[in-house]
């Protein structure tokens, strides 16, 4: 008996962790600071909850912000790591600037920061890394401006590649953090 609660206890407290690390709330719409009343409405009567929630977002999107300039820098939307590490590279402040810029011209829009790693490693490890490097973007935009209510880092670890190859180009797509925009979102046309 003593053996299984042994091997059960450390295995439970390590599920519990990793649930939470990789759960998100939805964004709800009087919390991010718009006005139910005002906001566009869209039908999204027939559509999964991701795709509706996309459509609301679209509709709500804002011009305040972007710029000529920026408008390229604020259609990538991830930013990519070396192995084992959860450092900006230079070639992706020029990107994380552009959404800075956006995000302090508009209060109301949030952005979920999710953190990805390559399938090298253990779950553990990896859902560490992936919060890492969510975090290190989330401190960058923080330390340019943008208000910490505006942000949420996630951690996925190793559980959502975009590239499902086993070799150094794919591992190279998936050590990544993708920025999500949950409310209102960069208009680019």
């Amino acid at each position: 008996m003593q053996a299984i609660k042994l091997f059960v206890l450390p295995l439970l407290a390590t599920a519990i962790v990793m649930t939470g690390c990789a759960s998100r709330k939805p964004v709800n719409v009087a919390e991010a600071g718009q006005n139910p009343s005002t906001s566009t409405t869209v039908n999204t009567e027939g559509l999964s909850e991701d795709a509706a929630l996309n459509a609301q977002n679209l509709a709500g999107a804002s011009s305040k912000g972007v710029t000529a300039a920026n408008k390229a820098f604020l259609a990538k939307r991830v930013v990519h790591f070396d192995y084992d590490s959860s450092e900006l590279s230079n070639d992706d402040i020029q990107t994380l600037q552009a959404h800075a810029q956006f995000l302090m011209a508009n209060a109301n829009s949030r952005v979920a920061l999710t953190g990805h790693t390559d399938e090298r490693g253990t779950r553990e490890y990896n859902m560490a890394l992936g919060e890492r490097r969510a975090k290190a973007v989330e401190s960058f935009l923080v330390t340019t401006g943008v208000n910490a209510n505006q942000l949420e880092a996630v951690s996925y670890g190793k559980e959502m590649p975009i590239n499902a190859g086993h070799d150094e180009n794919a591992w190279k797509e998936n050590r990544r953090v993708e920025i999500n925009y949950e409310a209102v979102p960069p208009l680019l046309k």
